[in-house]
């Protein structure tokens, strides 16, 4: 059955329960979301399976994610203009089947420059992933459900971590790591079928440059929002584990769990809140209140050095502030976008958080290696309090157009 746009809008104020074609849409995209970044945390699941029956170093293991979100953060530059000019469908169907083969090839990687040849392939699904999906929406779905249907699909990353992290991990016991990044990659082409019979077909491709109903100034300034985000997320996701066993003497496995912590406030996070600025006006509004709250959850993981229990309340704050506010700020694009230039839009912001997930846990390893994990958190709080300083603006001219 083919998704058409919505016949009635939903409810006012009860955004995101529309029609079936708008939960069905919804489902797809969430689902591509989490096959557009699933190669990087198979790797990181996998990743002792890797080292010791695969002969991958453990600095190898660390550079995959530089190389995926650097490819990602220099072909959001362009991506966001393929996807105007090409169609979403077209280039949601194309990232799918790019992330299939980019997880074939893992799954046959023998030597690491296979493996990070494969994961910088694989950063081309992640620069199309947002232009696709928030065209999409644009598209098919009514503004009133814009934002829960996008807290929906960004929580799609999140998803896709659980399944690296349980299923597929589960299966690579029965079946060996390779088996299970193959069965990873099989699922996305089922899913690319899924997207190329569930969609609209694409308007033909456009001729000239779309109008930019988003000022070129105000698209920069969700960027950098989102590249100081970014840095931040990408510390915490990338250290709090160890920080846990190394700091706070906790067992590995428990360890772990902050990082589950982190991804269950996150779905819920951006879901919660992207409902919310889905209303008129509510995007921006809530942006710097958003990295304001990110900030304090990295002062108690800072406090965390002399009371431990402390990191469970910041790991869980981290995901509910700062994982939910890139799903806003693709709210706010979405919101004000023009539907033939959404993917251009999408993209350069997209860029911004992907170049800071590239960039922060660097900064960070460096300055824990001098001073320890306290000066650490606290620059990670400082990235999230520059975050805010930067949306604040936003939130004041939201507030005066109210």
């Amino acid at each position: 059955m083919r998704l058409e746009r919505p016949a009635r809008p939903g409810r006012p104020g009860r955004p995101g329960r529309g029609t079936a074609g708008e939960r069905w849409v919804t489902a797809l995209l969430t689902a591509a979301m989490g096959v557009s970044m699933l190669q990087l945390f198979l790797i990181g699941a996998l990743g002792p399976r890797l080292v010791g029956e695969a002969g991958i170093s453990r600095t190898a293991i660390g550079l995959t994610t530089t190389a995926g979100f650097g490819v990602a953060a220099l072909l959001s530059l362009t991506a966001g203009r393929w996807v105007d000019r090409l169609g979403a469908r077209r280039c949601l169907v194309a990232l799918l089947l790019l992330a299939a083969v980019a997880l074939a090839l893992i799954g046959a990687a023998s030597n690491t420059f296979v493996l990070l040849a494969a994961v910088a392939l694989g950063g081309l699904p992640q620069a199309l992933a947002n232009p696709a999906t928030n065209k999409i929406i644009v598209a098919v779905v009514e503004p009133a459900g814009r934002g829960a249907v996008t807290g929906w699909k960004q929580s799609g990353v999140q998803f896709g971590a659980l399944a690296a992290g349980l299923p597929l991990a589960a299966l690579a016991a029965w079946t060996g790591w390779r088996g299970s990044v193959w069965t990873a990659a099989a699922l996305a082409v089922l899913i690319a079928c899924w997207a190329l019979r569930a969609l609209p077909p694409d308007p033909g491709p456009a001729q000239a440059p779309p109008p930019r109903d988003v000022p070129r100034a105000r698209v920069g300034r969700l960027a950098l929002f989102s590249f100081l985000l970014g840095c931040g997320i990408a510390a915490v996701n990338t250290y709090l584990a160890l920080f846990g066993v190394e700091r706070l003497e906790l067992g590995p496995v428990v360890a772990a769990w902050l990082i589950a912590t982190l991804g269950v406030t996150g779905v819920a996070g951006r879901v919660g809140w992207s409902r919310r600025a889905g209303r008129p006006g509510r995007a921006e509004v809530l942006l710097a209140p958003l990295a304001a709250g990110a900030c304090g959850a990295a002062l108690l993981l800072a406090a965390a050095s002399s009371a431990p229990i402390l990191v469970w309340a910041g790991a869980a704050a981290v995901g509910a502030f700062a994982v939910a506010g890139n799903a806003v700020t693709m709210v706010a694009v979405i919101k004000r976008a023009d539907p033939r230039g959404a993917g251009r839009d999408s993209a350069l912001v997209s860029a911004g958080f992907f170049a800071g997930f590239a960039a922060g846990p660097p900064l960070f390893a460096v300055l824990v290696e001098a001073a320890g994990y306290g000066p650490g958190w606290v620059l990670v709080a400082a990235e999230f309090a520059v975050a805010a300083a930067v949306a604040a603006p936003l939130r004041l001219r939201a507030g005066a157009r109210r």
